[in-house]
């Protein structure tokens, strides 16, 4: 039976999708605000988009999700339910073919996006909702929150990208830092900035139109 999450009476309920670490990480503070978000969103009534494992950073975020009487969604492929990593107590667990229609489910359902630490997959997901929003697929925020520094190298390469004019500094601010759980939750739940094109050298052709206002969400 389907697991029920707190929710007011007549409200629409707001979900965040987290992308974090499949491992726990060396630095305690990683699983330690881990969890704080996890019981944060779930007494707020905030419910959680993840990957659908129970191992690691995600596993202790859904773990204190639920255990703070919030709503879970899994979203996780067949060949990572064959490896034996999937959730089992979730709200809902969407088993899906591919690691393409896995982000494009997490996208649909979410609200909103948070990086914790993580690695490769981290990145590659919360980038790729940058991207999307860049390219005007999206209009969704997206955090990272910025446990002991651990994104100051990722904002370094932002912003010389961006003094390099390789991207635009309205597109730069996509990418937003929270350093506390209120602020990751408050960031993840407004309105995402607003954009122009990314193509900073068609800027200087008369033609050229910002591809801006309507904005066709991802699923």
């Amino acid at each position: 039976t389907a697991r029920r999450g707190i929710c007011q009476a007549g409200a629409v309920p707001r979900r965040l999708a987290v992308y974090c670490g499949s491992n726990l990480g060396a630095r305690p503070a990683f699983k330690e605000q881990a969890t704080r978000l996890g019981s944060a969103m779930g007494r707020r009534g905030v419910g959680l988009v993840y990957g659908g494992g129970h191992v690691g950073l995600m596993g202790t975020v859904a773990d204190a999700l639920l255990a703070a009487g919030g709503e879970v969604h899994g979203v996780i492929t067949k060949h990572l339910v064959r490896a034996e990593i999937a959730h089992e107590d979730l709200t809902e667990l969407h088993v899906v073919d591919s690691m393409h229609e896995r982000k494009a489910r997490m996208a649909q359902l979410a609200d909103g996006f948070v990086a914790l630490p993580g690695g490769y997959g981290t990145l590659d997901e919360t980038l790729e909702v940058l991207t999307w929003n860049q390219l005007g697929l999206l209009a969704k925020p997206v955090v990272f929150f910025d446990i002991d520094g651990f994104f100051d190298p990722l904002f370094a390469f932002l912003d010389q990208a961006t003094d390099a004019a390789l991207l635009r500094p309205a597109h730069r601010m996509l990418a937003q830092r929270a350093r506390s759980v209120d602020e990751v939750i408050a960031l993840g739940l407004a309105p995402a900035p607003l954009t122009g094109h990314k193509w900073i050298d068609r800027d200087a052709t008369p033609s050229s139109t910002p591809a801006a206002s309507a904005v066709e969400e991802v699923g």
